[in-house]
């Protein structure tokens, strides 16, 4: 029970943004326009996902100074692509409104994902940079 209290604390932000997540692929959207717009679900689905997982690696990177690159893995890359998979599993078999699982929507997810961690481990390389600069000998 503690542990599960310390990551809440930890990551309070990242754990809303997942639960947001859920709880939007579970409810049925209301129809707009912009369903129009070609390939706007996984414009929407790739920003979700790298947004929460962006999210996530700036708390990491504040509660942390070095970076364990397995619990990062793990958390940062693929728990948030197995929930996706998982999302889309339940959404095909377990509802039956306008939602279904679709494999693109995973493919989005898995993208928004994958360019989280580019921007996390720019922040990561920014954050050690910015605490060791070079010193130019320009004097």
């Amino acid at each position: 029970m503690r542990k599960l209290i310390q990551f809440v604390r930890k990551y309070p932000f990242s754990i809303l943004c997942f639960l947001t997540i859920w709880y939007l692929s579970f409810f049925t959207p209301p129809e707009t326009e912009l369903e129009e717009v070609p390939f706007i679900d996984k414009w929407v689905h790739i920003i979700m996902y790298g947004g929460s997982c962006t999210v996530l690696w700036i708390e990491y990177l504040r509660k942390h100074t070095l970076l364990n690159k397995s619990k990062l893995f793990l958390l940062a890359f693929l728990a948030p692509i197995l929930m996706s998979g998982i999302i889309e599993l339940l959404q095909e078999y377990c509802t039956n409104h306008r939602r279904s699982g679709d494999w693109l929507d995973l493919a989005a997810n898995s993208t928004g994902v994958t360019l989280a961690v580019g921007i996390g481990l720019l922040l990561a390389y920014l954050k050690v940079f910015n605490k060791h600069p070079r010193h130019d000998s320009l004097r």
